[in-house]
């Protein structure tokens, strides 16, 4: 048995394959932490044969694993019966009797200090955490919901948008005070649960980046755009949807040799009918083991989210590779980015057209930003300064006497 302090790390996702943003930022400080001042415990579930199939990778991330059976509740169709359920449909689906029972059991073993990663697995916390423990943040949840609620057209889909934000902040707002520190990813999302009643202590900690694994290339001289990111995430969806229907007939006029490719697991097959019936020059890769040789070389990583929340880590991983952006405010939202020095801001689609269009047609534009930006994550947003933040916050949470975390 390790002399070090015990961290019991809960969250709601097995972590592999890391092809989601907060999976990364996740296994990413847990890898960071690994060997350092706590004995890491890490608890979720996990899929059939999972635990061997990543075991080296599990391995990286935590002295233990712990897990329960994965329930299928995240398809739409399995979603829908937890409609009328009192909780938002994300946490409702996430819940699982193994799950709270695994949990309880290590609670119960009295760790030093508990992490809840994601707000959604507050739901198999007891009401009383009987340790000192950390809520990580990757998003304000019920501000995403509400973003929803603005840009749905459908009546129908505006109406159960609106109703999934009600539920999902009196959830938030319930389950935040619970806990001894919460820990934001944006000074911007801090805010917001400092304001909420009864919540004791946020921290915050930056978004960082494996500079090693994401290295630099300089962006290329063709005309190829490229977006990364889950695609079965409405978010994403959304800002797919936008961009074909809005901003690529606007580019088209000035670039009709322009190609895009949308890199990201489970594209939906709507969208990519669409853009085969329009002809359009769009290819999807679907799940892919490694992102980087899809977005090397490119001449610009498109970023244009309408809805969302927290921070994009994927802005900085394409930062460090070399690829100039373009995205909407609400893309880089709690990232300290400068427009003109690190990326290209857009907003309406003829801004975001013409971003592109600037980056596609200036080769020392492209070079320019590309060098800014990497020198900038370089300097301030590594991926092991992030997990030796988050390892402070969790010792001062555990031992608040004790100042050798300052």
């Amino acid at each position: 048995m390790s002399e070090r302090p015990r961290l019991l790390f809960v969250s709601p996702r097995f972590l592999f394959p890391t092809d989601q943003g907060g999976k990364i930022r996740t296994t990413q400080i847990l890898r960071g932490m690994k060997g350092g001042r706590f004995d890491l415990t890490l608890a979720s579930p996990a899929p059939a044969g999972a635990e061997q199939r990543f075991a080296a990778e599990l391995h990286q991330v935590c002295d233990r694993f712990v897990c329960w059976p994965q329930v299928d509740g995240r398809r739409f169709f399995s979603r829908l019966r937890y409609l009328a359920a009192s909780q938002p449909v994300s946490v409702a689906s996430d819940r699982s009797a193994a799950g709270i029972r695994m949990v309880w059991e290590e609670l119960a073993q009295q760790p030093d200090v508990t992490v809840f990663d994601f707000l959604h697995s507050v739901v198999m916390a007891p009401e009383a955490i009987p340790c000192p423990a950390v809520l990580f943040t990757h998003n304000v949840e019920a501000e995403i919901f509400d973003r929803h609620a603005r840009v749905a057209a459908d009546p129908i889909k505006k109406i159960v948008w609106r109703s999934q934000h009600r539920k999902m902040d009196a959830f938030e707002r319930a389950a935040v005070p619970r806990f001894d520190t919460v820990v934001a990813v944006s000074e911007r999302d801090a805010m917001t649960f400092a304001s909420m009643a009864g919540v004791r202590q946020v921290a915050t900690i930056a978004t960082g980046v494996d500079l090693d694994f994401f290295s630099f290339t300089p962006p290329g001289d063709e005309e190829n755009v490229v977006f990364t990111g889950a695609m079965d995430w409405l978010a994403n969806v959304d800002g797919l949807e936008f961009f074909m229907r809005e901003v690529w007939p606007l580019l088209a006029e000035r670039h009709p040799q322009a190609r895009m490719t949308v890199v990201g697991r489970n594209p939906a097959p709507a969208l990519v009918e669409r853009a085969r019936s329009r002809g359009l020059p769009w290819a999807f890769t679907g799940f892919v083991d490694d992102i980087r040789p899809h977005v090397r070389g490119a001449a610009a990583y498109v970023v244009p989210l309408r809805v969302g929340g927290g921070t994009r880590i994927k802005v900085y991983e394409a930062m460090a590779m070399g690829a100039p952006v373009v995205s909407t405010s609400l893309g880089v939202e709690g990232l300290p980015l400068t427009p003109g020095e690190h990326y290209l801001h857009g907003e309406t689609p003829a801004m975001l057209a013409g971003a592109v269009a600037r980056l596609l047609e200036d080769r020392e534009l492209r070079q320019r930003l590309a060098r800014q930006a990497r020198r900038y994550v370089e300097e301030n947003f590594s991926s092991g300064a992030v997990a030796r933040q988050f390892e402070d916050i969790c010792w001062r949470t555990a031992f608040p006497a004790d100042d050798s975390a300052k």
